[in-house]
């Protein structure tokens, strides 16, 4: 059996805004944008290398939907993006405007720091040991 995660929805408020702070601000390819009914789009970004799984931008759909806006895990960290250059990265996230909630620390895990994006959802950078 080989499974795995393709893609993730995202709730966000508007479609522009989001491709620009993925691909502009963290560095994220855009691989799809595809217009569909009623003014909706199946937008897909990932990060930058050998990695499949993709992040879906979904426009908010209702009160719902809305309400879920940058609070997809009810404050908890939601996304863990890794990464083989924590310095870099870290670096150019910062001068792209990326608000980082706390410094980097080191784990026994790896070097993490938590980070937020457009909409306030918590990410965490990893680069792992």
């Amino acid at each position: 059996m080989n499974q795995s995660i393709s893609s993730i929805a995202l709730a966000v408020k508007d479609y522009d805004e989001a491709i620009d702070f993925y691909v502009n601000k963290m560095g994220f390819e855009l691989i799809s944008d595809i217009p569909l009914e009623a003014g909706k789009r199946w937008v897909l970004v990932k990060p930058k290398g050998k990695n499949n799984t993709t992040l879906l931008l979904a426009k908010a759909d209702g009160l719902e939907q809305e309400k879920a806006i940058g609070n997809q895990t009810g404050g908890r960290v939601f996304l863990f993006l890794n990464t083989d250059n924590f310095q870099r990265d870290y670096k150019q996230m910062l001068a792209n405007g990326v608000e980082f909630l706390e410094k980097p620390r080191h784990e026994v895990y790896g070097t993490v720091a938590v980070f937020k994006d457009l909409y306030g959802n918590k990410w965490d950078l990893i680069e792992s040991k």
